[in-house]
């Protein structure tokens, strides 16, 4: 699904936050929800969450911005500390919009950002939803062949649209019948914006030592973390191992991990069903 398919309704704008520009976008109404897209190679916010946006807004004031590095939003990440860097920038988001609590959910990259959220400002997060979060388990094993993929993505001769159908068909999803050849061409031009080549938001990072240990399973305050806790992840995950739902679970106070079989790291998409279901029962709970 492409971007022409979203909702017309959606507002969108671009916030100021000092050193950097984040685009913003809006729908629905009621308890706010921020939602953060993952880190492969021309990703969005809109184009991560097109299969979930419509059905969130009907009880949520959905809000998902492009993160530092990606679609509309200014280009530069902290290679030593990405997860830090973007749990700043979306908490200065939510300062900007004068929201003092918010639900978030964060697919990959975005469900890193989402946990390093909770853990510096607690009191700004309400619920949390994680789908295949980025930095569980970093700390020890090999890398997997998506990872690898993404990582080196702009090394070597750079971005090409092969290696971004390797990625998409082959790690990013379990059935690749679905991707279509306008959603390819859609993020393999984003990736290649002048901006982003000049300033890659992953890649290997310079200290790869340091960087493992942002391991949140190392991270001594997560066992404290007293928010209910989604985690979401695809069994034929090629990205981030499966098996990072039950370490989360096992660390964290009030976690619920769903598996599900058949499905990739892009849950959201290639479940939205059933995601959209489990995530408005959820967030909603509190309020049953």
């Amino acid at each position: 699904m492409t971007l022409a398919a979203l909702p017309h309704a959606m507002h969108s704008r671009t916030i100021d936050l000092g050193k950097r520009r984040i685009h913003l976008s809006e729908l629905g109404a009621g308890p706010a929800l921020l939602m953060l897209h993952g880190g492969g190679p021309g990703a969005s916010g809109l184009s991560n969450y097109s299969r979930n946006i419509d059905a969130l807004a009907r009880d949520f004031r959905v809000l998902v911005p492009d993160m530092p590095g990606y679609g509309a939003s200014s280009k530069d990440v902290a290679a030593d500390d990405p997860f830090g860097d973007l749990a700043d920038a979306m908490r200065g988001l939510l300062d900007r919009l004068e929201i003092e609590r918010a639900h978030v959910v964060g697919n990959s990259l975005g469900g890193a950002c989402a946990l390093r959220l909770a853990l510096e400002v607690p009191e700004r997060v309400d619920r949390l939803v994680l789908m295949g979060p980025g930095g569980v388990g970093i700390s020890g094993g090999t890398p997997t062949r998506g990872l690898k993929r993404l990582l080196g993505y702009y090394a070597g001769e750079g971005p090409t649209f092969e290696k971004l159908r390797q990625f998409i068909c082959e790690d990013l999803v379990h059935d690749a019948s679905r991707i279509d050849e306008a959603l390819l061409r859609e993020r393999f031009e984003a990736s290649i914006d002048p901006e982003v080549i000049a300033h890659p938001p992953l890649r290997v990072p310079p200290d790869l030592e340091a960087f493992k240990r942002l391991d949140f399973l190392l991270d001594t305050r997560l066992g404290r973390l007293p928010h209910p806790t989604l985690v979401l992840w695809g069994t034929e995950d090629r990205v981030n191992p499966p098996e990072g739902a039950l370490a989360l679970q096992r660390q964290m106070k009030a976690c619920d991990a769903y598996l599900f079989a058949r499905t990739g790291h892009w849950v959201q998409w290639e479940r939205a069903a059933e995601f959209n279901a489990a995530v408005a029962a959820f967030l909603g709970a509190e309020r049953s």
